[in-house]
């Protein structure tokens, strides 16, 4: 728990990263509560995707300790960490990453197919998902013929597949034009408002602004400050 009595659900402490000569985190310690929104900002380079990385077990820390969801995930094999991605962590990229051979509601309920779940269970809520996001009718187009918006939210529908304690955002705006971001922005703080934990990294202050109720600013591999927002809605 937290001081104000919140639920943490990704401690740091002490975090370092280095890649041979190259410190890419240097003694980084953060927490993030449940439903809170958070943005990680900085200049390019200075750690916010390895702090990601970090958080989805997709990286080890050289030092420290990273607990996400009472998980240390230092503890855990790479089987373990999978498995940990998985079910408690949903991922949303800048280039939408989804698979050019299946349709929309293939690739969504991928996601939960990976984890055990029925091919059938998996389409259903794959489906709930696409029509609560607005674009079931394009559960059987492909991602070559979708809008970059309508990709993104065949992403973020992938990321809520599993009711993941935790939802990473990484630059998920980059890729699109203004209309398309204005309703991935929405999407997200519409997420966040209904009590989905969020962390985004970004260059964009609007979208920090417009998303996120705390900034947390890197510099040089090390939170440089925090400052909390009201948001533009």
């Amino acid at each position: 728990m937290s001081e104000d009595g919140a639920r943490v659900v990704v401690r740091l402490d002490g975090v370092r990263k280095e890649y041979g000569d190259t410190t890419a985190l240097d003694g980084v310690s953060l927490e993030i509560r449940a439903g809170e929104a958070v943005a990680v900002m900085g200049p390019s380079g200075c750690g916010k995707s390895t702090l990601l990385n970090m958080i989805a077990g997709l990286d080890r820390p050289s030092d420290g300790s990273v607990v996400v969801h009472d998980e240390d995930l230092g503890r855990l094999t790479e089987t373990g960490l999978a498995l940990f991605r998985r079910k408690r962590i949903g991922m949303i990229f800048q280039f939408f990453n989804l698979l050019d051979d299946l349709p929309a509601l293939e690739n969504v309920a991928l996601a939960a197919q990976l984890t055990g779940v029925s091919a059938g269970q998996a389409r259903r809520r794959a489906l709930e998902l696409l029509d609560e996001l607005g674009i079931a009718d394009r559960r059987n187009a492909y991602p070559a013929v979708l809008s970059g918006g309508e990709r993104q939210r065949v992403a973020v529908a992938r990321a809520l597949m599993n009711r993941p304690a935790l939802l990473l955002a990484d630059e998920p705006t980059g890729a699109l034009d203004s209309h398309a971001g204005e309703q991935v922005m929405d999407l997200l703080l519409d997420l966040n408002q209904i009590g989905q934990t969020l962390l985004l990294v970004t260059h964009d202050e609007r979208m920090a602004q417009r998303c996120a109720s705390r900034v947390v600013s890197l510099a040089d591999g090390r939170v440089a400050g925090e400052r909390s927002l009201e948001r533009t809605l």
